[in-house]
């Protein structure tokens, strides 16, 4: 028989009043997998992960962990009687505890002795780079330095699943990084399942398994990284994984879909440079021409200003399966 998911959730509704925040959500994630939330303020990420903590209780469907019903059908199991690593944006650190023993109270809960687990969270410092925060109790640190704290609890916790909410909102790119690069090495090492809601599409589609599109509380499509932004379901999801252009098919063929890196300059079809965008390692040219208006994304600095008239190939496009306004 196949394993059952670390966590599946079915036909999740969770309603405030008249407001609906989730409606009909599916999903599962396997054992070992990292599913990243993607979608705006307001869709539905944070109240996905408070109803599968137990912080929220759903207004219909199920949730279960390792094939155990904990909402839905029965009476909730209670947050901290399920196996989960929770990092909210809300880092709820204690504040009579220094960083260290912040850290090391995981293993403390899991009956590691106290100089065991002190070296254990003494090493998750270390890693996130805060170790010289280690003496140091909530009230002496910044919010950041509170977040990436509150970052290392969870690490050093040995759930099943791991539910981050924007973890890396507030982190500048270097510790975010790092975070990211220990979070995966210490999933994929104990075999936990992640959920990992961000707004971030680079950071979704870098990190993630499979990535789970959100709006207004609906799941709009759900696929590997490489399908949701090869092959989005309308046009709000293909933006909400990056740049997309429309432009009639040069065969004629109706209207399609175009990623920045599916076209280059130089070649058979007309435009003009309307405006263009240096961006360190590439440059980006918004081209018009009789097709339509589109961005196209080249390796290094500008090659043309803006008014010059370029030729440009089109290399691959997606037609849209449903609606695109």
């Amino acid at each position: 028989m196949p394993a059952e998911p670390a966590l599946e959730v079915r036909d999740l509704v969770v309603a405030y009043g008249r407001t609906t925040a989730l409606c009909g959500v599916s999903l599962s994630v396997g054992t070992a997998e990292v599913l990243a939330l993607l979608g705006p303020s307001g869709s539905g990420k944070s109240t996905l992960l408070q109803a599968v903590a137990g912080f929220v209780v759903p207004s219909a469907g199920t949730v279960r962990l390792g094939g155990t019903t904990v909402a839905g059908n029965c009476r909730p199991v209670p947050p901290e009687r399920r196996d989960l690593g929770v990092v909210f944006q809300n880092y709820a650190l204690w504040p009579h505890l220094s960083a260290l023993d912040t850290v090391a109270y995981p293993a403390r809960r899991r009956g590691v002795g106290r100089p065991q687990a002190r070296s254990e969270a003494r090493a998750i410092l270390e890693r996130l780079r805060i170790a010289h925060l280690a003496d140091r109790k909530p009230a002496e640190l910044s919010g950041g330095e509170q977040q990436r704290v509150g970052l290392a609890r969870a690490l050093a916790r040995r759930p099943a699943v791991y539910l981050f909410d924007e973890p890396t909102a507030h982190l500048d790119t270097h510790v975010r990084g790092v975070f990211l690069a220990e979070l995966v090495a210490r999933q994929r090492e104990a075999g936990a399942a992640a959920v990992y809601a961000t707004h971030d599409a680079e950071e979704a589609l870098g990190l993630a398994d499979r990535v789970a599109l959100l709006s207004e509380g609906r799941l709009l499509q759900i696929g590997t990284p490489q399908q949701v932004y090869d092959e989005p379901v309308d046009l709000f999801a293909a933006r909400l994984t990056g740049p997309a252009s429309l432009i009639d098919a040069p065969d004629g063929g109706g209207t399609v879909l175009v990623r920045p890196g599916w076209a280059r300059l130089g070649g058979p079809l007309e435009a003009e440079v309307r405006a263009v965008w240096f961006r360190g390692p590439h440059s980006d040219h918004l081209v018009a021409g009789p097709l339509g208006e589109l961005l196209v994304r080249e390796p290094g600095p500008p090659r043309h200003p803006v008014g010059a008239r370029v030729g440009w190939t089109l290399l691959r496009s997606w037609p849209l399966p449903g609606p695109t306004g």
